[in-house]
């Protein structure tokens, strides 16, 4: 390939990343729009690029305590991320705390963590214990809490959400390997990467940083978005079998709910299934795996 047809294709690969990095911040429920603005545009692109050069194993962290129980919005987009890498021939891991690993520890690998560990020792060394037994060469984490300023962790409404949470913000500091952030409000894992981008929010914004953040309506829809780019940069329709209501009727039967109602519903961040199923639909066209 000449140094014009490579510059070609990157002008392309660049294209498709923007124009996929625009559509998941269209709707702007929780300012994601402006927290955009802060990242180096290309960041799905290289966020894919990252999946598609890790030879192993991936640390997948999801899992956001609401109400007693779990949110929709995450562990649909782990099981998308888990099933695209599967596909692809990496071994994804998903780490998260109760009740949703032992929701998901049957179909799934899955390593649970412990619950509202307030030391931050303790955290430390838990986190080297699981890198050091799976070394693994990819960590990412999608709508995972952040800590604070003061170390605990707050969900949309300011809560103190401390005791409930599992940290997951140990295992992406300490990594010696890329690490991936996909996030919707300001309070998750990653977003110490735009912490000034945070301030006119209203939200008590996680610290916790990454190799690359993704900002999305829904995160979800960013897991999604990394799964459909990381197909389309191996040439494999890597979402073509993924069915969005089936995944939220199997959570759904697991006890999640709605992170914005808090209710047993089909539904993300209050959002119908059907809006999720049409971004799917709307990554695989913009990667061109389906006509538009």
């Amino acid at each position: 390939m000449s140094n014009a047809e490579a510059l070609i294709q990157l002008q392309g690969a660049m294209a498709l990343s923007n124009a996929i990095e625009l559509e998941l911040v269209a709707r702007n429920p929780r300012g994601m729009q402006i927290v955009r603005r802060s990242l180096l545009p290309g960041y799905c692109l290289r966020a894919a690029m990252m999946m598609h050069e890790c030879q192993g194993t991936v640390l997948i962290g999801t899992g956001f305590p609401v109400a007693g129980t779990f949110e929709t919005d995450g562990p649909v987009g782990a099981i998308s991320l888990y099933r695209g890498l599967e596909a692809a021939g990496k071994h994804p891991i998903i780490v998260c705390g109760d009740p949703l690993a032992s929701a998901l520890k049957k179909d799934f690998r899955v390593h649970k963590l412990p619950l509202g560990e307030l030391d931050r020792q303790a955290r430390l060394e838990t986190a080297r214990q699981i890198l050091e037994q799976y070394q693994p060469r990819l960590v990412i984490s999608i709508e995972r809490p952040g800590q604070a300023e003061d170390f605990g962790y707050y969900n949309m409404r300011g809560e103190s959400i401390t005791p409930f949470a599992a940290s997951f913000d140990e295992i992406m500091q300490e990594a010696g390997c890329p690490t991936l952030a996909i996030g919707d409000g300001g309070n998750e894992i990653g977003m110490g990467n735009v912490r000034p981008a945070l301030r006119d929010l209203n939200i008590t914004p996680a610290l916790t940083r990454c190799s690359e953040l993704i900002v999305a309506d829904v995160s979800n829809w960013g897991g999604h978005a990394l799964v459909a780019l990381h197909g389309w940069l191996i040439g494999k329709d890597l979402l073509a079998n993924f069915d969005n209501v089936a995944v939220l009727e199997y959570l759904s039967k697991l006890g999640s709910v709605d992170g914005v109602t808090r209710e047993n519903t089909l539904t993300e961040d209050s959002l119908a299934a059907e809006e999720g199923v049409a971004m799917i639909a709307t990554l695989r066209r913009l990667t061109g795996f389906v006509a538009g």
